[in-house]
């Protein structure tokens, strides 16, 4: 049980989707920023986008974050699930680009406190053909994600029961986004 009533059944809505459920006020604009940090054109395909955020909860071992979003990876990338757990077990020997690489090493960074970003790492990005971008756009992925990892364990919320829930939700979220 979360830290806090929230007023609901926490086995119906866990994680994150409880907390929103119980201040409306607050849920729409963590959903609009996690609609334009990992969904929105101009970046990042979204299943490399949602990696980083797959990754970074991985590294702070919030459970539902890191189920939720390993799974809205997976439905966007191949070989889906396969790749994640690679990505999140052994970053240097998995099956992704260098430029990605990169970027989760930089995300990677962030997680520990952003002053460990280097300007080594930011130029070894670029020359693996990173944009400005997404270098922009990993570094506040994973300062978005240490928020609300946070705020997800930090109320003591239950992740989901069933492990398919996650990748349901994966669905919902690819066809209509976070902020529907």
């Amino acid at each position: 049980m979360a830290h806090i009533d929230l007023g609901l059944d926490e086995k119906q809505f866990p994680g994150i989707i409880g907390l929103m459920r119980y201040r409306p006020e607050t849920a729409k604009p963590l959903n609009q920023l996690a609609e334009v940090l990992l969904r929105t054109p101009n970046s990042l395909p979204p299943g490399e986008r949602e990696l980083i955020a797959a990754y970074v909860s991985g590294l702070n071992e919030c459970e539902f974050c890191c189920a939720s979003h390993s799974a809205f990876a997976a439905v966007q990338l191949d070989p889906g699930m396969v790749l994640v757990d690679q990505v999140r077990a052994d970053l240097d020997s998995a099956p992704v680009s260098a430029k990605l690489r990169a970027l989760l090493r930089i995300a990677g960074a962030v997680q520990k406190s952003g002053r460990q970003v280097t300007t080594d790492m930011v130029e070894a990005a670029r020359a693996k053909g990173a944009t400005d971008v997404e270098i922009h756009d990993t570094v506040l992925i994973a300062a978005a994600f240490c928020m609300f990892n946070r705020y997800v364990d930090g109320l003591g919320s239950l992740p989901a029961q069933d492990p398919q829930d996650y990748f349901r939700a994966a669905e919902r979220i690819v066809e209509s986004g976070y902020t529907d």
